[in-house]
């Protein structure tokens, strides 16, 4: 399975949907969004169960910057419609499977506790 594209009209129901999803935003014209895109391609075929999503920082500036995303390539990560992980950079194959299997691990009833009031996009 591949990665979907995303936009400013369909991020908040792609991200609020249950289950896990990554997204990676990225610029084609910088070197380290390449590099990590093919590790996070690489993850999303091993991965057919979650949903790998990308946003094109340049054909979506207005989506990146209501999340905060400053720099490219940057990762999100959502589960279950909360986000549970958000950093800029780019991050090594053997880190992203870590993430993964670290959110998949995740108590959300103890995540929904600690955080009740997850901060909502705009």
């Amino acid at each position: 399975m591949g990665t979907d594209g995303l936009s400013g009209r369909d991020f908040a129901a792609v991200t609020a949907a249950a289950g896990i999803v990554l997204v990676d935003f990225r610029d084609e014209a910088s070197g380290s969004s390449r590099a990590f895109a093919t590790v996070f391609d690489a993850a999303a075929r091993r991965h057919p169960d979650l949903r790998f999503a990308r946003v094109d920082v340049r054909a979506e500036p207005d989506l990146a910057a209501a999340v905060g995303v400053q720099r490219a390539p940057s990762l999100m990560v959502f589960r279950d419609g909360v986000p549970v992980f958000a950093e800029p950079g780019w991050l090594p194959a053997d880190s992203v499977e870590l993430l993964i299997a670290t959110v998949r691990e995740l108590d959300m009833t103890a995540v929904r506790e600690t955080f009740p009031e997850p901060v909502r996009r705009r």
